[in-house]
């Protein structure tokens, strides 16, 4: 099942690049409006006779970032790839991740008056490589891996659209499908003995992108979903805020905080925050 996922995942990023170069009619009419960015950030410090102590640490994070949005006539369709991974090292601490991600976001739309469009989405959340309760174990406890769990949204809705860095998506009838590996089996809402979960709910999604001040980028994406199947007000909360700083063509400071509330992952609230000086690559 995990080699057909990751073939629809490349068939999806492939078509859009097809569709964008080999299309004359797209090409002709501007109808695609492409781009993205690689981001690599890297952190250091060391330390020798400090009296206030500290540990030598070193740590990257690379991160891709691309829009593919179409707008031709009565359709619009936006995809959003993003994706991130980050490794570090303190003193004789084992190596850690500090930040493994893959998502996917698409959202087709066609035009049904004013700025509103009935619409069709579908999102894809995973992750790289295995993650451990505790990385200086031995041996380690996986507590995680690629596609496992895997988050799988899809369904029907409205779209309300001002602009490509401006819009709303309403589907009341979204189907999310959540996959584990055997051994995860029992976690993330998966019943034990089972490697798959399927859940009927209310999905939206809010993307905003905005230039605050010059040369300083705000992106907010904010996403809900509630489960009619099982308890209502049992909601899955997410959001990202990314924030870039340029100071020139390929120098950027970035700042990426996430929050996620999903009982079904953990008990408690996650929150992730990374920071630091980019080389930043347009694409």
């Amino acid at each position: 099942m995990k080699n057909t996922i990751c073939f629809i995942l490349f068939l999806l990023i492939y078509y859009n690049f097809q569709a964008q170069d080999n299309s004359p009619t797209l090409k002709t009419t501007k109808a695609w409006q492409n781009s993205g960015s690689f981001k690599f950030i890297i952190n250091q410090s060391s330390y020798s006779n400090w009296v206030a102590g500290g540990d030598n640490n070193i740590g990257g994070n690379v991160s891709l970032n691309y829009n593919f949005n179409y707008m031709h006539g009565s359709w619009s369709w936006n995809t959003r790839v993003m994706t991130a991974y980050g490794l570090s090292k303190t003193a004789e601490q084992a190596v850690k991740k500090t930040d493994d991600k893959i998502e996917i976001n698409s959202v087709l739309g066609y035009v049904a008056g004013g700025k509103w469009s009935y619409s069709f989405f579908a999102n894809i959340k995973s992750q790289y490589s295995p993650g451990y309760k505790d990385y200086n174990a031995d041996p380690r406890e996986e507590i995680s891996n690629f596609l496992s769990p895997g988050y799988f949204y899809f369904g029907p809705g409205m779209l309300w659209k001002e602009n490509d860095n401006l819009y709303l998506n309403l589907s009341p009838l979204t189907s999310r499908v959540t996959v584990v590996n055997p051994e995860q089996s029992g976690n993330f809402g998966v019943e034990e003995g089972r490697t798959t979960n399927y859940e009927f709910g209310f999905n939206a999604m809010f993307y905003y992108k905005i230039e605050l001040i010059q040369n300083v980028y705000f992106e907010n994406i904010f996403t809900l979903y509630a489960d009619y199947l099982r308890e209502f007000n049992n909601m899955l909360l997410d959001y990202q805020l990314n924030i870039t700083m340029k100071v020139n063509k390929y120098l950027s400071t970035n700042l990426n905080i996430e929050i996620v509330s999903d009982s079904n992952a953990s008990s408690r609230i996650q929150s992730k925050e990374i920071f630091g000086l980019g080389l930043n690559i347009g694409l």
